[in-house]
């Protein structure tokens, strides 16, 4: 089971069963592993360095995503400090010295990547997203789509919480920090919170925790806006809009429309970037595309 993205037509590349978007046929005709099948590599390699750093303390990943140490490194969550600040109205120097490490890492590699590839829910929202579209095809539930901008509205909220109330609010029902820390120290009753979330992206709306409710997603979206690496189209694009079908944020890829092909050809323009924050980097676009018009590029690189 794997992707034929050159011989099958865009129904079938998007309503392509989960377990068959592990692998890939390329151009040359050889098998080779999606970018999906390395998002999930990632996020399994990194909760399992977690989970080994804790267990036989090879001290090389240690904590959780919410603070971390890297080789000795700090990495603290950008929105965990935010609430931190609001509720405390100072910060330690481990604690700016950690979140400066992960803006840095993240206006590199892209912001919304960790969303993509670090998030452990990523891999159950995949999940959650195959039976949900399952589900709207079987005609058992509708689908629903609401505006992307609610998030900044979850945003704003939960950092007011914060500051009112005087500790982390957000962090109680963090799915994130829940998941993080039961691989590393075992079972709690917070995963029960961690099963909702998911029954309700299956049966209300398609990932609907990382696209309209998570404030961790819209801070690292935030930094996304001005990352290095981004998803790069060209005009090999024949707008068959396979991409927009797979992708979890398809507001992000309103380039690849065909409208705007004519103030492309007067402007000369033949390949452009995706720059909206919202991208998880996710790759799902590019494994789908058989025109090859998607691909990955580190801006910076143009420079050196």
């Amino acid at each position: 089971m794997f992707i034929d993205k050159y011989n099958l037509g865009r129904k079938e590349l998007v309503e392509m069963p989960l377990k068959s978007t592990f692998f890939i046929k390329n151009a040359k005709g050889k098998i080779k592993p999606s970018w999906r099948f390395w998002k999930w590599f990632s996020v399994i390699s990194i909760h399992l360095l977690f989970f080994l750093s804790f267990f036989i303390d090879i001290q090389i990943l240690e904590g959780t995503l919410s603070a971390s140490r890297f080789l000795g490194f700090h990495m603290i969550d950008p929105f965990a400090t935010m609430e931190v600040f609001v509720t405390q109205y100072k910060l330690g120097i481990n604690l700016i010295i950690g979140t400066a490490t992960i803006v840095v890492l993240y206006l590199l590699i892209g912001g919304r990547t960790y969303c993509g590839w670090v998030c452990p829910y990523s891999i159950l929202a995949d999940i959650a997203e195959a039976i949900h579209h399952k589900l709207v095809g079987l005609g058992v539930i509708k689908k629903r789509v609401y505006s992307h901008k609610i998030k900044y509205f979850f945003w704003i909220v939960f950092l007011a919480l914060a500051a009112g109330m005087g500790y982390l609010v957000f962090e109680s029902i963090n799915i994130v920090g829940i998941l993080s820390r039961a691989i590393v120290y075992g079972w709690s009753m917070a995963l029960i919170w961690v099963f909702i979330v998911f029954i309700f992206d299956v049966f209300f709306a398609s990932r609907a925790w990382c696209t309209y409710i998570c404030p961790v997603g819209t801070t690292y979206g935030m930094i996304g806006w001005v990352g290095a690496t981004k998803i790069e189209w060209n005009d090999n694009c024949d707008h068959c809009m396979a991409c927009h079908g797979v992708c979890p944020e398809p507001h992000v890829l309103e380039l690849t429309k065909a409208r705007y092909d004519k103030v492309r050809e007067e402007k000369g323009v033949k390949k452009a970037h995706i720059v909206s924050g919202d991208c998880t980097m996710c790759g799902r676009c590019i494994d789908v595309c058989h025109s090859d018009a998607l691909g990955y590029n580190f801006r910076l690189g143009n420079l050196l």
